[in-house]
């Protein structure tokens, strides 16, 4: 139902993306549940020809004016509804993160936060921790799953819908 009433606003943003960089979605390999590769799928926020870095890495003179509006209002995740109906994401639950981010992958393997599908949004996201600090996340995400109720899960929801958290961040 609520991928019926979103549409609409799905088709204005990848419209518009067209416009911003000619290429409104953004595909990337990330790390799924039990270390699985899934293809992640977002608006495009920085320019096509960025280098495929973690975000906290990524320099703020690659974000187009449009990426900078949908990662403030984090509109930029919602493609990543399609993640959750293909079973390969949940709503709430650890970022996933790149392959190529060995300290964070080895933190987060200790911990067993690979045994669950990673989210859309998480503790991590609305305290504002992000990838920099990789055992700091690590120990947030194996927190929130051995504390997670249904309480918390819509809690999360609507405290990232309710604009709660920094987004990704990026090198000024």
């Amino acid at each position: 139902m609520g991928l019926l009433f979103g549409f609409p606003v799905l088709l204005l943003i990848y419209v518009l993306g067209l416009f911003d960089t000619g290429s409104p979605l953004f595909r990337q390999e990330r790390v799924g549940r039990n270390l699985k590769p899934f293809v992640l799928v977002k608006f495009r926020t920085m320019k096509v020809d960025t280098a495929s870095v973690a975000s906290h890495l990524a320099s703020s003179a690659s974000i187009t004016p449009m990426g900078g509006f949908l990662r403030r209002t984090k509109l930029d995740e919602l493609p990543q509804l399609w993640n959750v109906l293909k079973g390969e994401m949940s709503l709430v639950g650890p970022r996933p993160n790149l392959f190529n981010q060995a300290e964070l992958i080895a933190e987060r393997s200790a911990l067993g936060v690979y045994d669950v599908r990673p989210g859309i949004t998480g503790v991590a996201q609305v305290q504002g921790i992000d990838m920099s600090t990789p055992r700091l996340l690590a120990e947030t995400d194996a927190q929130m799953i051995r504390a997670l109720s249904l309480s918390l899960y819509f809690r999360l929801i609507m405290q990232t819908a309710l604009g709660k958290g920094g987004g990704d961040r990026v090198v000024r």
